[in-house]
């Protein structure tokens, strides 16, 4: 992980926002750009830290029963950990044409966050969730390119930055629960 800028003196970074497609900017204490293979290591972390709540909106979230290890089983592991000991889990994954292989996957990820009491809302279907981001306790957000697949999280080259704003914190929340509020709830 490469720091863009430890100063504790906000920044202003400009962050290209969906929610009015309007440029918005918001001071920053932290940025760190998070390459490759290190998504996985510092996104468990920023979960494991989470004292209040975590929010995730993915394009695609995979559990590969098969093989335990893998860093996006690790990842969902860590949501479901936080989940127990008492932080607000909330998870917004794509969901497209019932067979088509995102969807199963993120089906399958679904039944089993639920199972274990995380809130999982399927997007509307008729619009695509390629959005994927993180925010942790609305001050720490992680978001870039990386969805939670055993490639993206093992040998794709991903790019994805770690935040420490609460403004862009709260703005990011402010948009998961508008697409939150267009989906349906998973029921397992």
């Amino acid at each position: 992980m490469i720091h863009l800028r430890k100063s504790v003196v906000p920044v202003a970074i400009l962050f290209l926002f969906a929610v009015q497609s309007t440029l918005l900017a918001f001071p920053v204490k932290d940025a760190q750009l998070i390459l490759d293979n290190d998504y996985g290591r510092v996104a468990r972390e920023a979960i494991k830290g989470s004292r209040k709540s975590v929010k995730v909106m993915l394009f695609e979230a995979v559990y590969y029963e098969k093989y335990p290890d893998t860093p996006s089983n690790m990842i969902i592991r860590e949501l479901i950990a936080a989940q127990k000991r008492g932080v607000k889990v909330e998870v917004v994954l794509e969901q497209g044409e019932s067979t088509d292989r995102t969807t199963q996957r993120n089906y399958f990820t679904a039944k089993l966050l639920a199972r274990e009491g995380v809130d999982v809302t399927l997007d509307s279907p008729t619009v695509v969730t390629h959005a994927k981001f993180l925010v942790v306790d609305t001050g720490i957000v992680i978001l870039g390119s990386t969805n939670w697949t055993y490639s993206a999280l093992t040998t794709n080259h991903e790019v994805s930055v770690l935040i420490r704003s609460p403004e862009m914190g709260q703005a990011l929340s402010d948009y998961f629960k508008k697409v939150k509020g267009s989906g349906r709830k998973f029921l397992p």
